[in-house]
This record gives structure tokens, sequence and C-alpha cells, in this order.
């Protein structure tokens, strides 16, 4: 679930690496330690520090893949492995030029979480998703859908996969010069034949460069249920012990590109 490290999606991603632009090298790397982390409003790591990286080659024409990791822990509190501690995404697309300020980035993104022992019942976490963004100035508009596997191990009513999942977001990042920097985000995630796991999220951020790294504060929140009363979708954990997935957060977090 990450959130992508990909140039149109840097703006709305404060607690996640922010990704290098070395104008004498098409290679970056990225890596940084978060509070916790949280993709599309939803917790990944329960509420425990984070730590994520990874590597991105982006060619003159356009042309870019990359490698991004980080350590989670829901897997292992829904119960769906007994053993899976990483999130491992894999991307590449191609970005340009409409007109002027009008920008394009178009590709595919695979979420891979290595894991030992997956529980009879629960489909593959697993997640492959294409997507297409347009940019203008400080705006992005982008829209991501999952093809030929389950969201993120979701099953429809049926128990098939949800194939055809769809997430919308718009965010915004500013410049404010001397180092600090602010963004916005609101995205909206459906679950193809879930309705119950679809819901919206909403995020603000604030950065400052420090020099050696940047630091980000974040909050976040959704409007999926957290009562946690009546075994919602994002009601993580075991009996007692449960806790809100979606639920409003403050997320730290310490960032070096490279």
């Amino acid at each position: 679930m990450q959130k992508t490290l990909l140039a149109v999606a840097v703006a709305s991603a404060l607690w996640t690496p922010l990704v290098a632009t070395a104008a004498d090298s098409p290679f970056s790397a990225n890596v940084s330690i978060a509070s916790q982390y949280i993709y599309r409003g939803i917790a990944q790591s329960g509420a425990k520090p984070a730590i994520q990286g990874g590597f991105d080659y982006a060619s003159p024409n356009g042309v870019y893949i990359g490698t991004w990791a980080s350590s989670i822990s829901w897997l292992q509190d829904t119960g769906a492995a007994s053993s899976a501690g990483m999130e491992w995404d894999f991307y590449g697309g191609y970005k340009g030029t409409v007109s002027g300020d009008l920008g394009f980035d178009v590709g595919v993104l695979r979420y891979y979480y290595p894991l030992r022992n997956l529980t009879t019942g629960y489909l593959s976490p697993d997640t492959t998703e294409l997507y297409g963004a347009l940019s203008y100035k400080w705006l992005i508009v982008k829209y991501s859908r999952t093809v030929g596997t389950a969201l993120f191990g979701w099953a429809d009513t049926s128990g098939g996969k949800t194939t055809g999942s769809g997430y919308l977001d718009i965010s915004g990042s500013f410049d404010l010069g001397s180092g600090w920097g602010i963004s916005a985000h609101a995205g909206h995630q459906t679950v193809k034949g879930f309705s119950p796991a679809s819901y919206s999220d909403w995020r603000l951020g604030v950065t400052k460069d420090v020099g050696f790294a940047t630091v980000g504060l974040t909050a976040s929140g959704t409007n999926a249920k957290d009562s946690c009363s009546a075994g919602e979708a994002y009601c993580f954990g075991p009996a007692g012990g449960q806790y809100s997935a979606g639920k409003g957060v403050i997320v730290l977090s310490l960032s070096k590109s490279f």
C-alpha cells in the first residue's frame, strides 16, 4: 500500500521518503523513519514506527522504474499471515508534458508482501495497479485501478477477487521558501464488490528541510467506521486487542534523499 514514490505522488506523501532529483544522475535513493506508516489513510504498521527506503531510475526521455519497501504489521494484526513484516513495491512508467505546465504520468505498480503461512480463507494481499495522473503546476489528480488481483487481499461478497477496485485522489504541494513546504490531499478508495471497505481519506502536512534531512509532520484521517464494536472493515487486531486502522492520526517523519 505506499504510496508510489513517483514524481506526481511525492507532493502528497510527506511521511514517505522524497525522491531525489540530482541533475547529474538518473539514479536516486531515499530512506526515512516514521512514527507509523499510513497509506491512503489506513494504518499499515499498527501505530508502531516504520523504517522505509527505495531506489529510483529516471531517464531523460521520461521512462522510470523504481522500488520501495517499508516495515508493516497489518497482515499479522488481521490474522492473514503468521509472518509478514514487509511491504515491497515495484513500479515503472512514463511521464511527460502535454503542454506548458500540464503534465501526465502513466504506469504500473506492484505491491508485494513476502510472507509465510497465509491463513486459510484469505486471498493473497499482493496487488497490481495501473495508474494515470495529470499535473498542473502544484495540483495533481491521479487514478489507480486494481488489475488481475484482489485489492490487498479483500474478497468480494461472494469470496472472489476485488479486481477493478479504484482509488481517486487529488493533491497539492506548496514551497513556502526557507526550506518550508506544505501539502494537502483528499482521496476515495472503492473496493469493488465489497462496499463496507470503501471509504474516503484526507491529509494535511508540513515539511522542513533542516539540512541533514527533511522533517515532516502530517495529520490524516478517514470516514471509515472505527468503533471496533461491530467488526468494521478496518478494525484490525485480535479479539480484545483490536484497533481502528482508519482513525485520525498525526505522523512524524525524518527522511533523506541521495
